[in-house]
């Protein structure tokens, strides 16, 4: 077993890994910092000067009373709220890795299909069947190319 998991291991299967949740965190990183920073504030600030990750319903209210600035603020006075502004961020987040990931596999199906698509053939001049690229000798009618 821990030969398997060297030649694993070896074969770069888990440094590509590796690479992949490195790069999908620092990539989560910049747009959690895409939303909340620069994306979210012109659409609040349109909307009246709404703070999304602020927004909140009161379902409990705390010891201190409400209104509580935010959603901390009325954790720490004990009472219970549904942060739904939170979970728009989370949302429009998510959309746009949704979006990003959609364009990354585009991009590569994209390029698979004109690795596919690449000339392995051409085009017998004598009997006009299609040989090989590598052929010498055409197959339907045996001329020499």
């Amino acid at each position: 077993m821990l030969k398997e998991f060297k030649e694993f291991a070896i074969k770069g299967n888990m440094v590509d890994l590796a690479i992949g949740v490195i790069m999908g965190g620092a990539f989560g990183a910049v747009v959690t910092s895409l939303v909340h920073d620069v994306i979210m504030p012109p659409i609040g600030a349109l909307l009246g000067g709404v703070d999304f990750s602020n927004l909140m319903w009161v379902i409990k209210e705390g010891s201190a009373g409400a209104p509580y600035a935010t959603p901390a603020a009325a954790a720490e006075a004990g009472a219970t709220v549904m942060a739904y502004g939170a979970f728009i961020n989370t949302v429009v987040n998510f959309l746009i890795v949704a979006l990003a990931i959609f364009m990354v596999v585009k991009a590569m199906n994209r390029l698979r299909k004109q690795e596919e698509e690449a000339v392995t053939t051409k085009e017998c001049p004598f009997c006009k069947s299609e040989i090989a690229l590598e052929a010498t000798r055409c197959p339907a009618c045996t001329s020499e190319i």
